[in-house]
């Protein structure tokens, strides 16, 4: 309950428009589905992925630095990384040892003879999409723990795209068609009050302060 009147407390210091704006992107915000990028050379990239996932209401990015390990590009991301959780790791098993333990069925996106096309997906089971490099593409060890794999149809000469492109394009079709199903995919109310606090202590200034204030009041 404490709780509860601390962030009645916090979104006092929050315009409507931005309380109404936070319930609004929350309402749509999962973790059933999230996305992996494995070692991502071009920075840009990562940045444009964190961007999409944001956009289509993926809550959670996993990062796996195990060869290059960079910043957030700020400017592509266009803030994204401040809404969206970034869970970083040093290596491909501790990354799949992580989201298996959570449930996640691993996706390899990636052409293969047990290749499953965008629009044939089962969206049944919780999944993480894994997005590799920008031309060797995903390392063997992914390929090898990979429940499922997935692919983009392709017609033209080019037989590869982008690696944001592709997150793109396959996060809009299996999230459109989520929230067209009946799974339970939204977050838990108590995953919704703890991103609340999170966006608030995100947005305005002298967080600590404000908490402080109200403690000493309490």
């Amino acid at each position: 309950m404490a709780n509860l009147k601390l962030l009645e407390y916090l979104e006092s210091y929050l315009t409507e428009h931005r309380r109404n704006r936070f319930a609004q992107v929350l309402a749509q915000r999962t973790k059933y589905f999230t996305v992996a990028t494995e070692d991502v050379y071009q920075l840009h990239n990562t940045s444009a992925v964190i961007r999409s996932c944001d956009v289509f209401g993926i809550q959670e990015v996993n990062i796996i630095e195990e060869i290059n390990t960079k910043r957030i590009d700020r400017e592509i991301a266009m803030g994204a990384q401040k809404w969206v959780d970034l869970n970083r790791y040093n290596t491909v098993n501790q990354c799949i040892l992580d989201l298996k333990t959570k449930g996640y069925q691993i996706v390899a996106t990636t052409p293969h003879t047990e290749d499953c096309d965008l629009i044939d997906f089962d969206i049944s089971k919780k999944s993480c999409f894994f997005f590799g490099r920008e031309t060797e593409g995903l390392s063997q060890k992914v390929l090898d723990e990979a429940d499922c794999f997935l692919k983009i149809p392709m017609f033209g000469f080019t037989e590869s795209l982008n690696i944001s492109v592709s997150a793109a394009i396959i996060l809009q079709h299996v999230t459109s068609k989520l929230r067209n199903s009946d799974i339970s995919w939204q977050l838990t109310e108590e995953e919704r009050i703890e991103k609340r606090f999170d966006w608030i202590r995100k947005t305005i200034k002298n967080y600590d302060a404000i908490v402080e204030r109200f403690q000493s009041e309490a």
